[in-house]
Order: C-alpha cells, then sequence, then structure tokens
C-alpha cells in the first residue's frame, strides 16, 4: 500500500523548483509536513486546500517515513 501512496508524490523540475510535491501540484510535501507538524489535523489542512485529499497527506508521511528510514549513520570528523 505504501507504494501506492508514494505515487502521489512527484519530483518534477518545472514545479516548485524540483522539490517533491503533491500528484504534480504545487503543494510541496514540506508544506503538508509542516502543517502537521505545527499542529494542524488532516481535517484542518483539507479544509483549507480543497484539492488535497486524505490519501495525499498519508503519501506524504509515507515519502517521510521513506526518506528517515535510513541503514546507518556515519560521524564525520571535521
Amino acid at each position: 500500500m505504501s507504494e501506492n501512496l508514494l505515487s502521489r508524490i512527484t519530483l518534477n523540475p518545472d514545479i516548485c523548483h524540483g522539490k517533491p510535491t503533491v500528484r504534480n501540484m504545487r503543494y510541496p510535501v514540506t508544506m503538508v509536513l509542516d502543517l502537521l507538524a505545527a499542529g494542524m489535523t488532516s481535517e484542518d489542512i483539507l479544509g483549507d486546500y480543497p484539492d488535497l485529499e486524505e490519501a495525499d497527506i498519508r503519501a506524504c508521511l509515507a515519502y517521510a517515513a521513506r526518506l528517515a528510514d535510513v541503514k546507518s549513520i556515519h560521524r564525520v570528523i571535521a
């Protein structure tokens, strides 16, 4: 199911400077995540951005989870 959700996240150099967006619209994934982090609910976001769907919000979360799933962290000594 996560792969279906991730198909909603698009990378297009002509939209939002190539940042990951929701379904090729001008809604960056980071914006949706920032709204959630600020305490907005999915319902709040969908009310403010009627072009978005519940699955888009879940897709942003799935995308963030995929990015956070690192296999190892290497310490760099400067």
